[in-house]
């Protein structure tokens, strides 16, 4: 079954596609397929877990080196988490509260990654 999944970048209008086996780490060569495997396996463990793409990397004994690709790792883990819990017939207010506390997290993240960048920060 090949699954194509639609997707925007933030500030871009276009709509762009997603197929499976995309190469979404090239320091390490894993495309998505395999990053969702991993992904249903750790749900499969435990179904309500935070899933960070830090823990994705480390059930496939893999390190981010240049970590570019987490962006992507982290819409992965979003979309493989909505789709599992679709099918095994989560109750939507179980779902909303998981996928916003995972949002929020994401967003966190992003916005400490953007105070680290700052042209007024120097490092050293």
């Amino acid at each position: 079954m090949t699954v194509t999944i639609f997707f925007s970048r933030k500030h871009d209008s276009q709509c762009h596609v997603w197929n499976e086996d995309v190469l979404v780490c090239s320091c390490n060569y894993i495309t998505d397929k395999e990053i969702r495997e991993v992904i249903t396996n750790l749900l499969d463990e435990d179904c309500w877990q935070l899933i960070v793409p830090a823990k994705v990397y480390h059930a496939m004994e893999k390190r981010g080196r240049c970590c570019g690709c987490f962006p992507s790792v982290v819409d992965l883990i979003i979309q493989t988490t909505e789709e599992y819990h679709a099918r095994r017939h989560s109750t939507e207010t179980e779902i909303f509260d998981f996928m916003s506390r995972l949002k929020q997290f994401h967003e966190e993240n992003r916005r400490a990654d953007i105070e680290r960048r700052q042209k007024g920060h120097r490092a050293a």
